[in-house]
Formats: structure tokens, sequence, C-alpha cells
């Protein structure tokens, strides 16, 4: 196996289009370095592109865009600023210090786990990723990107480059939760994120809801948040929103939980969800 540096995307972008499907893109390897040791990928090429400073940049005028090297440390610090504590609150369960400092949030979409920490908090910003080649660029939503179990619709010769967030409106909170068997390092058993927008009189007039670890891929539910639109938090839509959550999710039995203890937490975890974005509008 080769391992080659790139400088520049451009220079990047020209080694992917050679090598095409030989060639592994390696940024922080946090994902990578464990799936080669596991003999889970075999690439004849890894191309190093952690060099490429332009694509650790954050920009907040207008929506938020971060490049695809910013790290989950980055992120858990709050780098987006106000608006985002979902972003910040999943880039922080995401392994632990060493993980964090240098993981990037590009090569975390690309894995494409189903329990991804950070991807259900992405959804629920409208996020879009943009892709890179030496054909061109394209900008797809993240819903659409991530197709299945470490699937996306990435070519081989791009290089995903951008990520860009929908800017919260007023009176608007957000919150990523977390069950796992212990506090930290953990993958998810069940991952939600929830950003609900209230207006003056505390009724919710948009609602996005998204869940890992409870399907091939993360997911938002169209269901529950329509659930949730039009209602205050209260008893009675959240168990609406929590029983159309359950009718998109498809569970597995696996060595961290079971389908069976998955759907059990799901409602607590959403009802939990919306009075922390409640209070958090509220301030």
């Amino acid at each position: 196996m080769e391992l080659s540096t790139a400088d520049s995307v451009d220079e990047a972008l020209d080694e992917l289009s050679r090598r095409g499907e030989r060639c592994r893109v390696l940024a922080g390897g946090t994902d990578v370095m464990i799936q080669l040791a596991r003999r889970e990928i075999a690439p004849e090429h890894l191309l190093h592109v952690e060099r490429l400073g332009e694509l650790r940049a954050v920009e907040t005028d207008g929506s938020t865009r971060l490049g695809a090297l910013v790290t989950h440390r980055d992120l858990a610090v709050g780098r987006l600023g106000p608006g985002y504590a979902a972003v910040a609150e999943s880039a922080a369960t995401v392994g632990g210090l060493q993980t964090q400092v240098v993981g990037t949030i590009g090569g975390n979409v690309c894995n494409a786990s189903p329990a991804a920490d950070t991807l259900p908090a992405l959804l629920v910003h409208d996020a879009e990723v943009t892709l890179r080649s030496v054909r061109g660029s394209r900008t797809v939503p993240l819903a659409e990107f991530v197709v299945g179990r470490r699937v996306t619709t990435r070519a081989p010769d791009e290089l995903l480059t951008t990520i860009t967030l929908s800017r919260p409106a007023p009176r608007t909170g957000d919150v990523y939760l977390k069950v796992g068997r212990r506090s930290a390092m953990e993958v998810a058993i069940v991952g939600l994120a929830a950003r609900l927008t209230f207006d003056g009189t505390g009724v919710v007039t948009d609602a996005r809801i998204a869940v890992a670890s409870v399907g091939p891929r993360p997911l938002r539910s169209v269901g529950a948040e329509t659930a949730l639109v039009g209602g205050t938090g209260d008893a009675e839509s959240v168990h609406a929103a929590a029983k159309a959550l359950l009718q998109d999710v498809d569970p597995i039995d696996d060595v961290r939980g079971t389908a069976d203890y998955r759907r059990r937490v799901i409602p607590g975890l959403l009802g939990r969800a919306v009075r922390v974005c409640a209070q958090r509008a509220e301030g």
C-alpha cells in the first residue's frame, strides 16, 4: 500500500482522478486506521489530506459553512457559535479527547456509520455537503448523501470539502442526547437530535427530529416533526411524535443493546429533548 500527501485541494483532486477506487482519503484516521487494522478495507493507496488548511475554515455569514477538516474538538468547544448546541454536544461524545482532537467532521460523515453521533445533529440543521472533483462540484443534502451503512453517494474521484448548515430562527432550541452503556467513549445505543422553533406563545412552529443507531443510517423523522408542530411540547404531542418516530426506525439486536430496548428508550429520550429545546429557546 502506498501513501501520498496532498498540499492543495487541486493536488488532491488530481490524485483522486488518477487513482479512483484504488485510493482511500485519510484525514485524522480515527476510522480508516481501525478499518485497516481489522482488514475491513484494503486500498492500494492512501491520500493524506490533513495539510489542506483551507478545509479547516468556519464561516458564519448567512448560512454556516465548515470545512471537512474541522475537528470534533473544534465543534465540541463551540466554534460554530450559538444556535448549534446539538452539533457541539454530538461532537463532544465522539470517542475520547484524543479522537476528538484529530478526528474530522468530513471523515465522520463519509464513514457513514449508522451510529454516527454527529449525523443526527447535522441533519436537524439541514446539512448539505459539497463535493469537488476535476469534473466540477456538486452540493447534496446530507439526507441524500448517506444512503446506507458505510455507503454514500460520493464518487471515487470526489473529495468532500464543505458542510453547510442552515441558520436557526429566533426562539429556537436544539439538543443532542445519547444513550450508551457508559457516559463517555461509547458507541450510541440510541442517539437523538432535535431542533424546535417556538412562537411568542410557546407553540412549536418548526420541528426537526433525527436519530442514529436505530437503522441502517441516521435519519430524520418527518412524522415526528409533523406531530410536534402546532403543539406546545405537551405530553399529547410528544406521545404522538414518539409513536410516529417508532414507525420510522428499524433497530437491530447487537452487542450494545436489543432492538426492543432501543424502542423502549426512544419515547423518553424524545420527551427529554423537547423539554431541553423549549428551555433553550426561552433562553
